[in-house]
């Protein structure tokens, strides 16, 4: 329909020209993580760092808001409460709380639990209780960074075997770029960081990729259409086509993500938060740098220019 589209159906926009600029942008936002990252880590939640688990119910719909008060009341280290689902709790919706404790230094992991059966009063009954080790937190922590890297690993492997070699390295790059960069907001913002933190990076890896592969995949086209052809003109072309789609696709996603981070409370927020910024990064990404890389690698089957080729299109 002609009214919805407010976006330009065509632009010329000098992408393979403007890549030096992208690439200063990208640097610092690297810089800036590995700073971060090497200063003063990443702030590890309960599941990296071992604490309490309880699973609390109650006959009525639970307060979340006051549960959480009174717990950090009780003078414990850092806790974090989410509803549990009413398939796993044989209770009506919002009556069953998921509460996890890590205990300050000197804290006896025992006697959070009777703790905060005691704040909560009768009208809160215990359904389970565990305590999460520091060697299986650390264990859970490695297992989360080697499922982030065989995905991308994976991702790299999968674009090689669908384009070309050239193409997986590129995708790699961009896609652990995006990774990185949104863990690094987790260490410069000091957002808690546990598994759900690590979902969320596989889910933005997923999502990087998409706007990837749509790009390459119409490089690819555009090769046969135009033999003749310099890789950068292709880029440019192939960018500038499917700029629109990029541009909505990741409106759209950001859309549905917004009212999780405003209105999903602070469980939500942590994922949907770095999930939002991971889309504009990835966007940039997709648009700015992951084709450029083509540049300087050699040059892919049927193109004119290899990693020469920026000088006809800077």
């Amino acid at each position: 329909m002609p009214f919805l589209r407010f976006l330009p159906q065509a632009t010329n926009i000098n992408f393979v020209g403007l890549r030096y600029f992208a690439f200063a942008i990208d640097g610092l936002l690297l810089a800036a993580t590995i700073f971060s990252i090497a200063w003063q880590g990443f702030n590890l939640g309960i599941d990296f760092t071992g604490g309490v688990e309880m699973e609390v119910k109650s006959a009525h719909v639970i307060d979340i808001g006051k549960v959480r008060e009174d717990v950090k009341g009780l003078g414990f280290g850092e806790s974090t409460l989410q509803y549990i689902g009413s398939g796993q709790c044989d209770v009506p919706v919002n009556s069953c709380v998921l509460i996890r404790i890590q205990p300050k230094p000197g804290q006896n992991d025992g006697a959070v639990a009777p703790a905060i059966k005691d704040k909560l009063g009768a009208g809160f009954s215990i359904r389970s209780t565990s305590v999460v080790g520091p060697a299986v937190s650390q264990e859970l922590f490695h297992a989360g960074v080697l499922a982030t890297l065989l995905a991308i690993l994976a991702i790299a492997i999968w674009v090689a075997f669908r384009f070309e070699w050239q193409y997986g390295i590129a995708a790699a790059v961009a896609t652990g770029h995006d990774v990185l960069v949104t863990a690094g907001l987790f260490s410069v913002l000091h957002l808690e960081f546990g598994l759900t933190s690590i979902a969320a990076l596989l889910t933005l890896a997923g999502y990087s990729i998409n706007d990837t592969v749509v790009v390459f995949d119409r490089i690819r086209e555009n090769r046969r259409k135009y033999k003749r052809m310099g890789l950068g003109d292709l880029i440019n072309l192939s960018t500038n086509q499917m700029l629109t789609r990029t541009i909505l696709t990741s409106a759209l996603t950001a859309t549905s993500i917004v009212p999780l981070y405003f209105f999903g409370g602070p469980a939500l927020a942590d994922f949907s938060g770095p999930i939002l910024f991971g889309i504009v990064v990835g966007t940039f990404s997709s648009v700015y740098v992951a084709a450029a890389l083509l540049l300087y690698l050699p040059a892919p089957a049927g193109t004119v220019e290899g990693p020469a080729a920026a000088n006809a299109a800077s």
